[in-house]
Formats: structure tokens, C-alpha cells, sequence
């Protein structure tokens, strides 16, 4: 057997639900979940003054589109997972180009040459330019997936950050049903992805206590998806994993009782802490149902999370890292072919 590891951002994954909206489409939605994001009040605020039916101003489009590329960055710091098109957040070579220069508009109506028609089209172009090329070249040779899900830094951010998850995982799902887009069923004749597995990462800011918790609410967080589509025979799994273990688990005495921890070397002081970042429910519903009704806050709990470094190691040659799970996680993707 002969494998290749393509790594590539979670945020292009993204794009693959861009290919069946048009631009008057993204830009509705787009426009709705800026409303009280970071930053989101600030583009709509500009985008209040904008006239789409006015001649096209490359420095008027370049105010627009750094304003909702700025809201998009805020948006991702602070949790949130469905923050298209995802080059806006990684350009690479593509930084400044005319091609990432648009933002969502309301309804346009006017000719050619208006700030609208010329947004629709470079929407168009950044379709046909980007996104289908990536996809046609590394995707379509792709048979299993891997999608990391920062399940606990969603739970942290609040209820519109997990409902927010919830819609983007969903996406992500679609998007392998056969015959929902066509040029995805042009791309996966003759193969499909046969095994997708959604990771639940930094399982290591948890006691082991809790990981079948976080794997629960990982799996509610995909039974819409699973529940609506065809996958084509494909096997999906959730899964709760730390490709590399920073933090040990501990107990310590709290009030009247004993508290399961983690303890780590925090990024950036270096100083050894223990952490509890709260108790998860054993129903996901707990958390499901208050992201679903819009709910502003936890109601009934408060839950945090802590970033740790990588503990220093002295491995004897033939060691692999400290990990939770990575096994599990290439059993169920490469176990069948050895």
C-alpha cells in the first residue's frame, strides 16, 4: 500500500458548500450571521452606507472586503467555524488579488460594471478559480478524510458557536452526497471518499472521565448530516483524539469532594497548572438544544479551556510521542488495507 497524507486548512473544506449557491444566495446568509459576531455590526455598519447599483470603486471594494475579511478573522478567533470563503483567512499566494476583493451585498439588480454585478462575478471567479481547481487536483484523489473539530473551544465560545459548528460540519457532510453538485459528481466518478472520520481534538484538556461525553456530543453534532443524506456507502465515525498529549490527568481535593484534572505547561508562561474545564453533560442535548433556540449563554453551567504546550520529551529511539487514541483513529482509517 502506498499512502499519501494531504493536509490542508479545515476553512477550504468549507468552500466545497460555496459551489452550489450563487453569489445573491452566499451573500444572504453571509449577511445574517454577521449580525452579532465580531466585528460583524462593524461591515454591516459600512455596508449600510454602500450602494450596489453604484459604478464599481476598487477602493470602496477594497474597504469592503478588508471590513468582512477582518469580521471573518474575529469571527474564527472567537469560535466560530463557518467563516467562507476560506482563502479570505488563508490567501496564500492570493493575498491582495482581485479575486478575494468582494464581500456580501444585498440584492443587486443593476448592469455590468456596478460594485454588485462586478462582486457577483469575481464570486463566480473565486469558484472557478480556487475552489474547483484545488478540488479537482488534490481532493478527487482523496478516499479517506479526516476532519479535526474543535468541539471544546465551540462549547467554550457559547451556544451560537456550537450551533454554528453543527451547520458547518453538516456542510461538510453534504457536500460528499452523490449528485449534489455537478461538478462533485463529475469529480468523484469512478471513486468516493469511503471513510470519514470527525476528531474531537485536544481530547488531553479532559480527564478520560469525560471523553465519551465529548465523543457524544461529537456524534450528535453529525446526526442531522447523517440522518438527511446518502453518503454513497460511506462510513463515518467520531472520535475524541490528541495527535500529541500535552497535559497528565490528576485528582485533587475541591470542597467536600475530589476533582478529576489535567496538568500542563501553559503556552506561553511555561508555568505548570491543573485545569477543570467544567462537567459536560452525558445528554448532548443539554448542549444541542439551547444552541439550536439562539440562546446567548450557557445557562446552567460555565465551561473554559486552557492552551498547553507540548510537554518536553525524552524519548529512547523507536519511542513515538505520547498520543490519545491516534491508534484508534488509523485503525478505522487504513486498518481494513493492512
Amino acid at each position: 500500500m502506498h499512502l499519501d497524507i494531504v493536509d490542508y486548512p479545515g476553512e477550504w473544506l468549507l468552500d466545497l458548500g460555496l459551489l452550489d449557491l450563487s453569489y445573491e444566495q452566499w451573500s444572504a446568509a453571509a449577511i445574517v450571521r454577521a449580525k452579532g459576531r465580531p466585528k460583524g455590526d462593524a461591515f454591516l455598519a459600512q455596508l449600510a452606507g454602500v450602494d450596489p447599483e453604484a459604478d464599481l470603486d476598487e477602493t470602496q471594494a477594497r474597504a469592503l472586503a478588508d471590513s468582512f475579511t477582518a469580521h471573518l478573522n474575529a469571527s474564527r478567533e472567537a469560535g466560530y467555524s463557518d467563516c467562507t470563503p476560506g482563502r479570505f483567512l488563508l490567501p496564500g499566494d492570493l493575498a491582495g488579488s482581485p479575486v478575494l476583493t468582494f464581500a456580501p451585498l444585498p440584492a443587486i439588480k443593476g448592469e455590468k460594471h456596478t460594485l454588485g454585478r462586478e462582486f457577483a462575478r469575481r464570486f463566480e471567479s473565486y469558484k472557478r478559480h480556487v475552489v474547483k481547481p484545488f478540488f479537482r487536483d488534490h481532493f478527487a484523489k482523496i478516499d479517506r478524510q479526516v476532519v479535526l473539530v474543535d468541539v471544546l473551544g465551540a462549547i467554550h465560545a457559547g451556544p451560537r458557536a456550537v450551533e454554528d459548528l453543527r451547520v458547518a460540519m453538516a456542510a461538510i457532510l453534504g457536500a460528499f452526497r452523490p449528485g449534489c453538485n455537478a461538478f462533485l459528481t463529475r469529480l468523484f466518478q469512478g471513486r468516493h471518499v469511503e471513510k470519514i472520520l470527525f476528531s474531537a481534538t485536544k481530547a488531553d484538556h479532559l480527564h478520560h472521565a469525560q471523553h465519551a461525553q465529548l465523543t457524544a456530543i461529537t456524534e450528535a453534532l453529525l446526526r442531522d448530516a447523517k440522518d438527511r443524506a446518502d453518503f454513497a456507502g460511506a462510513t463515518t465515525a467520531a472520535m475524541s483524539i490528541a495527535a500529541l498529549r500535552a497535559t497528565v490527568e490528576d485528582t485533587v481535593a475541591h470542597g467536600d469532594g475530589l476533582l478529576d484534572v489535567v496538568r500542563g505547561r501553559l503556552l506561553g508562561t511555561g508555568k505548570q497548572a491543573a485545569f477543570y474545564p467544567g462537567k459536560l453533560p452525558s445528554d448532548p442535548a443539554h448542549l444541542l438544544g439551547p444552541a439550536r433556540a439562539g440562546a446567548e449563554a450557557w445557562l446552567d453551567a460555565d465551561y473554559s479551556v486552557m492552551d498547553f504546550a507540548p510537554a518536553r520529551l525524552d524519548l529512547r529511539p523507536g519511542d513515538g510521542p505520547p498520543h490519545i487514541r491516534l491508534d484508534k483513529a488509523a485503525q478505522f482509517l487504513i486498518g481494513d488495507r493492512l
